[in-house]
């Protein structure tokens, strides 16, 4: 049973993380036996370490390594793996005989499209969503750890991170419109391949990059917040059909 490991709220059970959905996303779809451990923000590197996984990264000093999470650890072949498109690729190399990721010929497309998530969603919706995870996460020392890292990166304090009356009108409308202009290269993308995933008749990788994204959203905001009613809502409603047509792929095991 593969080992997947992934960053708690306070509230036990939830998966919030756009990085780790992804592999959660993999794992499910795949049909792959595994269980999840919860490892708290202050402990992630000491445990990658400890297991052998790879550095995602470097630290703001350009030396040291930096871990994240998800990794996984397959005991049937004693491989440890950090990242999670290094995940999607070791998992379609060594279970071949289960539903693909990367259909032949997308894994460029799909790392491409991965970029264009982050830098076109995953930008804007930050400034809303880490001080709602914060709020989230357990009290003590994750808290501590996240709020120490975090306003060391971007200079600010957590309680500044949202912009606040105009601002934030502006800013949450830039977002709407990153998700229309993705809403209409994933609508031109349909009608050229087919289906209703992004790489046809089948979920990829990229679905659940996207789908990861939303998850947060819909976590880290709240299922009765405004903003979440917002985002379901746009597009007539395409994002949360989007997550609600990968539902049985969401477990949380």
């Amino acid at each position: 049973m593969i080992i997947f490991y992934d960053i708690p709220f306070a509230e036990p059970s939830i998966c919030w993380s756009p990085n780790t959905w992804k592999t959660r996303y993999c794992l499910n779809y795949k049909g792959l036996a595994y269980r999840t451990e919860w490892i708290e923000y202050p402990d992630i590197e000491a445990l990658c370490i400890k297991i052998g996984a790879a550095p995602t990264d470097s630290k703001d000093d350009g030396i040291s390594p930096e871990y994240t999470l998800p990794v996984i650890y397959d005991p049937s072949t004693g491989q440890t793996i950090s990242d999670s498109f290094n995940i999607a690729v070791y998992l379609d190399t060594t279970y071949p005989d289960t539903p693909r990721l990367f259909p032949p010929g997308t894994r460029a497309l799909q790392s491409v499209f991965v970029q264009y998530a982050n830098f076109r969603i995953v930008s804007h919706l930050g400034q809303f969503l880490r001080p709602a995870v914060f709020q989230k996460l357990p009290a003590g020392r994750s808290q501590e750890y996240f709020r120490r890292t975090r306003e060391a990166l971007y200079n600010v304090k957590i309680e500044e991170w949202a912009p606040r009356g105009d601002d934030r009108v502006r800013e949450w409308r830039k977002l709407e419109k990153a998700l229309v202009l993705l809403d209409g290269h994933c609508r031109r993308t349909k009608e050229e391949v087919g289906g209703e995933f992004i790489c046809g008749i089948n979920p990829s990788f990229a679905d659940f990059v996207l789908a990861g994204i939303f998850q947060w959203c819909k976590e880290g905001f709240g299922t009765e917040s405004d903003e979440w009613n917002d985002i379901s809502s746009w597009q007539d409603g395409r994002w949360a059909n989007f997550i609600g047509s990968l539902e049985k792929f969401s477990m949380v095991v």
